[in-house]
């Protein structure tokens, strides 16, 4: 029988998905080869593999998710700029209407990139990933020059915008705050491939707090240009102008490539797996199907992906792998509380906000909307 690729054999020793190795386990035995006499004992190795097998399907589903979302992200701005392509103009005038009337459904437009996502997973080879993922980066960059340029201009002075929400929105908040963490099946993969892996905390906390700052002034500044009329997605509340429709298009191809990146991780879980249950000779064939279902997989979108998956990696699953691991070296109580407040926090978050996901996916079927993206979490 082989084994799940979850776990990857490397000489006398198994290496999983992350890149830990660790030794095969053994069986006990007493001094003279007899077993009778030893106590049954829990099995460490049987716990962590159903562990990583845990982690390992949430990681599959939130990376799944995230591809949902950009699909349907890059479906919401094809329709918007193909169905107000007969008058947009050279000049940019803010919005008047934001709310269109949409000719076709957006899952028409989702059905037209369809094909190209499934040709574009197909590539597996890591130079051209990394070729993707700089061409990702550097249209992501400047449409988002544009749109802040567009942002800081002539902010009009909303004076009976509340500074906060009602509390019937921390839910949504909660779960949109959640997908943020978007890169989190990439971070254990990228300290491996780093050649000072010691540096990598001082690399990760520099990149969040880029992160963070460009999420706050993105929402701020889109806050106090657009009020409450601002869009799940801000390049919809754009000029319909040339110049910003070009900004939407950039934007697109920028996810179009991350989609590659974000599709690789759940790929490199599945597809080993499957093909170990194959013959050699259907191996090619299995792992473009599998490929090709996967991308089928995230046209149904998947719209539970902030309020389950990711709170579950984000925030539940690793501060009870810290007080597991650190235990026995006398970890500090004041950590073992914070660990457990981060795991309680994500927990409701996770139950109440997937109650909110399942109560906006009910509405938006009694009342479709033209912006698809607002009912994601």
């Amino acid at each position: 029988m082989v084994k799940s690729s979850l776990l990857r054999k490397d000489g006398n020793r198994e290496r999983n998905l992350f890149g830990v190795s660790k030794a095969p386990s053994k069986s006990s035995s007493s001094s003279n080869g007899s077993s009778s006499n030893v106590s049954p004992q829990k099995d460490p190795q049987g716990e962590a593999d159903a562990l990583l097998y845990i982690v390992s399907f949430l990681l599959i589903i939130t990376q799944l998710g995230f591809c949902s979302v950009y699909f349907m992200f890059m479906a919401d701005n094809l329709q918007q700029i193909v169905e107000e392509a007969h008058f947009t103009s050279n000049v940019c005038q803010p919005r008047t209407s934001l709310v269109m009337t949409p000719v076709l459904d957006a899952r028409f437009y989702m059905l037209t990139i369809l094909p190209f996502l499934i040709l574009l997973v197909l590539v597996q080879n890591s130079q051209v990933l990394s070729i993707f993922s700089t061409l990702a980066t550097i249209t992501t960059l400047g449409s988002l020059a544009l749109i802040f340029e567009y942002l800081i201009q002539e902010i009009p002075r909303h004076s009976s915008l509340p500074l906060v929400a009602s509390w019937k929105t921390f839910l949504l908040f909660f779960g949109t705050a959640i997908f943020t963490f978007e890169g989190v099946g990439m971070v254990l993969p990228l300290k491996s491939q780093m050649k000072s892996p010691q540096q990598f905390p001082a690399v990760l906390y520099l990149g969040m707090s880029f992160v963070i700052f460009l999420y706050i002034c993105l929402g701020t500044l889109g806050y106090m240009k657009f009020g409450s009329d601002t869009q799940a997605s801000i390049t919809l509340n754009l000029p319909n102008c040339w110049l910003y429709q070009s900004v939407k298009v950039m934007y697109s191809v920028g996810i179009f490539f991350t989609y590659a990146l974000q599709f690789h991780v759940p790929a490199e879980i599945i597809i080993p797996y499957v093909i170990s249950r194959v013959s050699e000779n259907w191996a090619l064939f299995v792992d473009l199907t599998v490929r090709t279902a996967l991308v089928c997989v995230t046209y149904l979108v998947i719209s539970l992906v902030g309020s389950v998956s990711s709170s579950a990696l984000a925030l539940i699953i690793p501060p009870l792998l810290e007080i597991a691991t650190f235990y026995s070296e006398n970890i500090s109580c004041v950590t073992i509380v914070k660990d457990i407040m981060i795991s309680i926090l994500g927990l409701l978050g996770c139950v109440f906000g997937t109650y909110q996901a399942l109560y906006e996916m009910t509405q938006q079927a009694r009342f479709p909307m033209a912006n698809s993206t607002s009912g994601y979490t």
